[in-house]
Parts: C-alpha cells; structure tokens; sequence
C-alpha cells in the first residue's frame, strides 16, 4: 500500500489509500479513519471514509494538514479491535417487493431458493453511505449474483427494499427512484431521524440478511404492498 494525498479543495484532501474495491480495504480505510480523526481534533471540519479513500475536510492551512495526514499515516496497521458494529437485517424474499428475483436466478442458472441462500449466506461490510442518507453499499456479493443495474431506473421503490448492483447490495432507507435489482424488502428502519448519528449503518459496519417469512416480515413492522407493477 502506498497512500497518495490528492488535492480536492483549498480546505480538503483525498487520502487515496487503494486503486481497487476489496472486502481487505476496511480495516485499513477504518485504522486510518481512527487515526486522522485523533491527529487533527477540533480542527477537523468533515471525514468521510469509502471504498479506497478518506475524504479530509479540514480548518487549518494546507501544508500543516498535508503534515498530520502523513503523521496519522505513519506506521499505519488495521486495528484487529477496530470493527464496526455487526447487524441482522431480516428480508422478506419475493418476487412482489423484489420483481428481479425470479429474474436473477434464471440469468445465474439457480432456483430463487439458492439466490436466497447466496444472497443471505455471507456478511458484508459496509464500505460507504451515500446516494441517499443511510443507503450503505456494501459488497461484495457472490459472482453468480453480479447483475448490472436496471437500463432504466424505477421512479419509485419501496423503503427497505433490497437489490444488487453488479457486485454490491443494499437496502433503500426511504421511497426513492433507483435501478438496482431488488429481491427482497426489510421492515428495519435504516435511518431515523431520532437515532443517534441518524444511519443504523455506518462504513465499517457489517451485514448480514436473515431471511424469514412474510408472517414474520409483516410482524416486524414491514409493509408488504407490491411494488408499483408487481402483482
């Protein structure tokens, strides 16, 4: 790993830390977080970590933050203790609220009951928010999963409804456009304006879907209706 600090604004750097998404980039991307947040303090305006980066926003002139990046940079090591939080996230599986599912496993050659099973078989880390607050990329989903993204985007999907993006899944926090694959819906609520720090997920964070039946989807709180199209 060789970091490189590229110019973003005249009070912002992008510590560049990896070229290439890999499951093995948080704990370094999480490490670094720790350690620019400890070497900048209060002059510390914003940090926001993603797949191969940490966006640093700062108070203070440019070269002396050039310097306490490379302070916080020196020495760096994942922090074996440094792990985000671990969810549950239980998914109602069906074509209904997820119309690409039938489609999936026909293109991967697998019954629905197989993509379930892959989709909800791993943890997955949480590598960025973004699109819309506490929507988590996360990734990276089994290769005979990878599915690009619709060729035309929904005008409406559901919150909590789940999808995948070529190699990457998430859950929808709230009634958006979008054109990822959607398989399932979850009755969690992935942000809350009453939570504390706001997004149930945060980068660093992982995942993992449980899928359980649509009486104990409906129990948690979740909304069955069929997606705009669905029957």
């Amino acid at each position: 790993m060789t970091p490189r600090i590229e110019v973003v604004a005249i009070d912002s750097f992008m510590v560049r830390l990896f070229e290439h998404i890999d499951e093995a980039n948080m704990p370094w991307i999480l490490a670094a977080d720790q350690r620019l947040r400890a070497v900048f303090g209060e002059r510390l305006v914003d940090l926001v970590p993603s797949y191969t980066t940490l966006l640093v926003q700062f108070d203070l002139a440019p070269g002396e933050a050039r310097q306490r990046i490379l302070k916080a940079l020196d020495g760096l090591r994942p922090d074996a203790g440094g792990a985000g939080r671990h969810h549950e996230i239980p998914v109602w599986y069906h074509a209904s609220v997820g119309p690409e599912l039938p489609v999936l496993a026909a293109r991967s050659g697998l019954s629905e009951a197989e993509v379930i099973a892959l989709h909800s078989g791993r943890d997955y880390p949480v590598f960025a928010l973004g699109f819309a607050p506490g929507f988590g990329f996360m990734g990276l989903v089994d290769e005979r999963l990878a599915t690009p993204r619709l060729s035309t985007p929904r005008k409406r999907v559901a919150a909590g409804s789940v999808g995948i993006a070529e190699r990457q899944t998430a859950a929808y926090p709230a009634v958006s456009p979008g054109g990822w694959n959607l398989i399932g819906r979850t009755p969690v609520h992935l942000f809350d304006r009453e939570r504390d720090g706001y997004s149930l997920l945060h980068p660093g964070d992982r995942v993992r879907f449980v899928a359980v039946e649509r009486a104990e989807f409906i129990n948690l709180g979740g909304d069955d209706s069929p997606l705009e199209g669905q029957a």
